[in-house]
């Protein structure tokens, strides 16, 4: 399912805290790891205890808890020095792993003298934690402080890890700004003890502090760093820690496909290593994603496993986490009653251990049971009790305020509902804000899509269409809108869709995929026509099933494709009286639309034939950046031309027919006018430093790469230009911050279109890089092109430009040639994969 239109209402409730970001280490400090421990004892121990130490710390935590133990009362009897040590370290597995009740009861037993102030603060530390992970905060922090007044006498090793703990306390308090302190601190002892590996759980709890505060950006720079020290430790579990957090911060921007993927190879680690703990974290987490994209099925199944999970090792954290999020998904699934036996099993283990945000998350399931069932005044003073907390997290406030918008709705006070569906997507827009880096920017737009999904079809209700229409592209432009250049209001603008469909010469198709009603405005200079369509999920299948066959070898004309004719029934057929034969369209598709060419649809009648045959068909991301003034094109014929590149890696292969390619494309310019770099000058610093702001055309022949879980990581493979291990990628990232005026841009190349979409930005891709950097139009491939075609359809192209037609028209000619000629290439799967983009 496409991200972009998730079927589940995603900003309902709190999101749990990651458990794995308080990651406690309290035995001895990294230098142990390194050498021999500096003491008496005989050699054969110290190595022991180093073994097992190592063993834990790369996360084989059954077999480091039973070699400890057994270490502990070998030693016990003959060495009671060594066994205190062994001891401490059983208890700190048993607490990574979870088993608080375990690792209390023995560190219970252990009683060290004052002549050993070290293993004091470690026992102090470890029983804090603990304490803290049973819902004890009192008793934590009692325990913390007796610790740190040892720590105030001298600097001892295990001073860091206490430091660590008092972040994690500081946290469960409430107090972020004091945790990251503690964690910021907890750093500067790493670094000044050359402490790695406390350095690497430091770097990942300020991951993890700046996930609580929703700055998920951050948290991901955090949590990157975090992970490659981990990994450059050999320690498994720390790094599979720091992929968790990196997994939630992009499930909180939106990203579901990269955060299920981390979720669920951790939690197979996970189970692999023993941790019973961070299992049911990895499943719960995975719950949330599957939950987010529809499947309540799974979500169902990794919530119930982490809850047997949560019970066997009696963490009663985990057991209300696992409790709140099966409450909401039986909401969810309209299983109230189940819903309200779950609240039921809460409720004492919130009375005895009280924490505002887990009220806070109870409250929104009891309103949302109260609204489900009628009982409208208890719903609204439940979703205002939460909206107005300072306590609530934004995805919460946004969840309270979204219900009380569909409350209203329900009591038939539209324009109440107006005002407050309007008031959440302020809070949204306020959040979104704060994040600091564009490339978060784009898929946080997903936490919204559900909000702006019930208020277009709340206009729509109202007969309020273009208004409808005005917040619907208002979705879909604020982003793009900072690559442009362009100035895109907070609040919708009030567009002039025939306006802007006379700028085009064009009738304009606007999409907008709803989970349970999707609707099509097409728009000419005379009147704006709204159709119903079918639900997202409907249309998305037929658009997985049509592009398989397009990918297949069989020609879908041929075989009168069902999904291909159903495609154009659905989409096109009712605003083909619209579209004057043989007239342009401009597509602004949404969701899975995105990675479907419209051209290749079948027409039925009068006789079955593609739509390409009928209209000059092109695409663009927003009605708002069809309306913009922009800057001139380039004049003139100046090209700038790159390819024929050496070989990176096996990866990419150098492509045969790539100098033939650009031969032919040279044919049809002046040599004048002609920049061209071949073989190792095609490289990413000689487009950079081109000034390719001065040139009409640019042609890439080169492999291209589509990033699915981070589209501005999407590339176009080229020579390497300096030492280094991607110095041959030339980034959409990269594309972006360099202004054009081209054209015609065209990636010649496998992907170039991308092949991620966003709620609100289209394709993202490397035709949407170029079209940010100010391009007029730009040509991409939807999926790999063929090396044999692709040379003859782009000296069609060229020479449809050559003879001035516009590029759009170039494009449709020369694809028109394919499909009527005798070849194999008459095949869409030959001429169909490049689309055009405008910007106009």
């Amino acid at each position: 399912m496409d991200p972009a239109k998730s079927e589940t209402p995603g900003p309902y409730r709190r999101w749990r805290r990651p458990p794995w970001a308080g990651y406690l280490v309290a035995g001895v400090v990294a230098p142990a790891l390194l050498a021999p421990l500096k003491d008496s004892r005989p050699v054969d121990i110290q190595a022991e205890y180093n073994q097992v130490r190592q063993s834990f710390l790369r996360g084989q935590l059954a077999d480091s808890q039973t070699k400890a133990d057994l270490d502990y009362r070998e030693s016990l009897s003959r060495d009671p020095e060594w066994a205190s040590r062994f001891l401490l370290l059983e208890a700190e597995i048993m607490v990574r792993r979870g088993h608080y009740d375990d690792a209390l009861r023995l560190l219970g037993n252990f009683h060290p003298d004052s002549s050993h102030p070290n293993e004091q603060i470690k026992q102090l530390t470890l029983e804090g934690v603990a304490m803290l992970r049973q819902q004890q905060p009192a008793l934590a922090g009692r325990e913390m402080s007796r610790a740190q007044q040892l720590c105030a006498m001298a600097d001892y090793p295990a001073c860091g890890e206490l430091l660590r703990a008092r972040g994690v306390l500081a946290v469960s308090q409430g107090d972020l700004a004091q945790a990251r302190q503690r964690f910021l601190e907890t750093l500067a002892f790493a670094d000044a003890h050359r402490d790695r590996f406390l350095e690497a759980t430091a770097t990942l709890n300020l991951g993890w502090a700046a996930l609580h505060q929703e700055h998920y950006d951050e948290a991901v720079d955090w949590s990157w760093s975090a992970y490659k020290i981990s990994e450059n430790l050999g320690s498994e579990d720390l790094a599979e820690n720091s992929a968790g957090n990196l997994g939630w911060a992009y499930f909180r921007l939106g990203d579901t496909s990269r955060a299920l993927d981390l979720f669920l190879q951790i939690e197979k680690g996970a189970a692999r290593i023993g941790n019973p703990q961070e299992q049911l974290t990895w499943l719960t987490t995975a719950g949330y994603v599957y939950e987010n994209i529809g499947n309540f099925a799974r979500a169902g199944d990794c919530y119930d496993q982490a809850l047997t999970l949560a019970r066997q090792i009696n963490s009663r954290e985990d057991i209300v986490d696992s409790l709140e999020v099966l409450t909401h998904l039986s909401i969810e699934t309209g299983q109230l009653d189940e819903a309200g036996a779950y609240l039921e099993q809460l409720a004492p283990l919130m009375k005895a251990n009280p924490d505002r945000l887990d009220e806070l998350d109870v409250l929104l399931a009891q309103g949302r049971i109260a609204a489900a069932r009628g009982q409208n005044a208890q719903a609204e003073s439940i979703f205002r009790t939460v909206a107005a907390d300072p306590a609530s997290q934004t995805s919460m406030r946004l969840g309270a305020e979204h219900e009380l918008a569909k409350l209203d709705e329900r009591r038939g006070d539209l324009a109440a509902a107006d005002r407050m569906y309007a008031t959440a997507l302020d809070a949204f827009e306020q959040a979104r804000n704060q994040l600091k880096k564009e490339d978060s920017k784009i898929p946080f737009l997903t936490n919204a899509a559900p909000i702006y999904d019930d208020y277009v079809d709340l206009l729509i209700k109202q007969g309020r269409v273009n208004q409808a229409l005005d917040l619907a592209d208002h979705s879909r432009a604020r982003t793009l809108a900072a690559g442009l250049g362009l100035n895109v209001p907070a609040q919708p603008a009030a567009l002039d869709p025939g306006r802007i469909a006379q700028k085009t010469g064009a009738t304009l198709l606007f999409y907008w995929l709803g989970q349970t009603q999707s609707w099509l405005w097409a728009i000419t200079p005379a009147k704006t026509t709204l159709f119903p369509l079918p639900a997202q999920s409907q249309i998305a299948a037929l658009v997985a099933r049509y592009r398989d066959a397009l990918l297949g070898p069989d020609d879908p004309l041929d075989s009168a494709n069902a999904d291909g004719i159903a495609l154009y029934n659905t989409l096109i057929a009712p605003a083909a009286p619209l579209v004057p034969p043989g007239g342009n369209v401009v597509v602004l598709s949404d969701g899975a639309l995105s990675q479907l060419n419209f051209e290749t649809l079948l027409v039925p009648a009068p006789h079955l034939h593609y739509w390409i045959e009928d209209a000059t068909v092109v695409s663009a991301p927003s009605l708002t950046m069809l309306a913009s003034s922009r800057a001139a094109a380039t004049a003139g014929r100046r090209v700038l031309l790159l390819g024929d590149a050496l070989s990176p890696n096996p990866d990419y292969p150098e492509l045969p027919k790539a100098s033939i390619e650009m031969q032919e494309i040279e044919r049809h310019f002046a040599t004048r006018n002609e920049t061209v770099f071949s073989g190792p000058e095609a490289n990413p610093d000689s487009y950079l430093s081109s000034n390719p702001s001065q040139y009409a055309y640019i042609h890439f022949v080169a492999h291209g790469v589509a990033s699915l879980t981070d589209p501005l990581d999407s590339a176009i493979i080229l020579s390497p230009s300096v030492t280094g291990e991607d110095s041959f990628k030339l980034y959409a990232r990269s594309i972006i911050q360099h202004p054009l005026h081209a054209r015609l841009v065209t990636i010649s190349s496998c992907y170039g279109g991308g092949t991620r979409t966003f709620a609100g930005e289209g394709l993202v891709g490397l035709s949407w890089a170029f079209l940010r950097a100010g391009a007029h139009n730009v040509i991409g491939a939807l999926w790999e092109v063929s090396d044999d075609s692709t040379p003859v359809l782009m000296d069609e192209l060229y020479a449809g430009l050559e003879q001035g037609l516009p590029p759009s028209a170039a494009l449709r000619q020369a694809q028109l040639t394919l499909l009527r000629g005798k070849s194999d290439y008459r095949n869409p799967f030959f001429w169909a994969p490049f689309q055009i983009y405008t910007g106009l």
